[in-house]
Order: structure tokens, then C-alpha cells, then sequence
């Protein structure tokens, strides 16, 4: 990023891309945790790496936003019981958008009872 208008552009653009609200209950819901204590143990480069590895995959049946919780990630899939991913980081991302929301299989290493 070389300029505050080359970040604005890229804002503009993944929220073309991206409906950060929650826009009805037929959409796949990624929540991620940006409470003080959360962007301090990583939430924000967690959320900008969902928000980029969605609009990489152009899925338009998904909504990223974020939540005041820890640094958690909730999704929200229609018909089906929300899991909650634990102590994220941005390299997760990836695996839970490939294997998740496109595949449909729950990433079970990196959810809450995985982690108790």
C-alpha cells in the first residue's frame, strides 16, 4: 500500500464484493471477535484475511463481519448448528473458507470443543 487512497480503493472494493451487514437468512455468517482484547491478540488480520480469501473466491453467499466478542470466529450456515472457531490466526483462514464454506466440512481442530 503506497497511499490512503489506495487503501480507501481496496475498501471500497471489498465492500462491493462483500455485504458486511447481515443481508438475510439464506447467506453463510463468519462473525469474527474484535473486542479490545481481541484486535490485540491478532482479530483484525484475521478478519482482513477472511474478507480477502472470500473476495479471492468471489462467494456472494457469504457475509464477513465482525463482532465485540474475543478473538473468535462464529459462522452461521442456514439450516445448521453455528460453529465457533478458537484462537485464530490468519493463517486458519484459508482452510476453514476451503474446507467450511465451500466444502461444508467443519474444520473440528480449530473449533471450541476441540479446544476444551
Amino acid at each position: 500500500m503506497k497511499s490512503l487512497a489506495e487503501l480507501q480503493a481496496i475498501r471500497d472494493k471489498m465492500r462491493q464484493q462483500i455485504d458486511l451487514r447481515d443481508s438475510g437468512d439464506d447467506r453463510i455468517r463468519v462473525v469474527v471477535g474484535m473486542a479490545t482484547c481481541g484486535i490485540a491478540a491478532g482479530a483484525r488480520p484475521v478478519l482482513n484475511a477472511f474478507l480477502e480469501e472470500v473476495a479471492k473466491r468471489e462467494l456472494k453467499n457469504v457475509t464477513v463481519s465482525q463482532t465485540g466478542l474475543e478473538p473468535i470466529v462464529e459462522v452461521y450456515v442456514p439450516g445448521q448448528e453455528k460453529v465457533t472457531y478458537v484462537k485464530m490466526t490468519p493463517d486458519k483462514v484459508a482452510s476453514i473458507v476451503s474446507e467450511h464454506l465451500v466444502n461444508g466440512r467443519v474444520v473440528t481442530e480449530y473449533t471450541i470443543g476441540a479446544a476444551e
